[in-house]
């Protein structure tokens, strides 16, 4: 089955200075975080703050998802980290 993101949640990660977010591989939930540089790149003008990333996130979500997508074909497991290089 493919990769989907049936749930539009995602929380933002001071600490690890990223957002969270998730999809689904059948009933295999996928976690995925997208670094804040990342974020940055991709929306020039969102502050660095958690509204600003979260704000980001939403305003490139098919661009993240589409760059989640490609991670997960790669074929690792577990938890996958996007960087800005990966968003393209």
């Amino acid at each position: 089955m493919a990769l989907n993101f049936p749930n539009l949640s995602r929380s933002f990660d001071s600490r690890k200075r990223c957002v969270r977010f998730w999809a689904h591989d059948a009933s295999l939930e996928v976690p995925f975080f997208v670094e804040l540089d990342a974020l940055c790149r991709s929306d020039p003008a969102a502050t660095g703050d958690e509204s600003g990333m979260l704000s980001a996130f939403d305003l490139n979500r098919d661009l993240i998802y589409a760059a989640a997508a490609r991670a997960y074909a790669r074929g690792r497991r577990g938890s996958y980290t996007l960087s800005a290089a990966d968003m393209r």
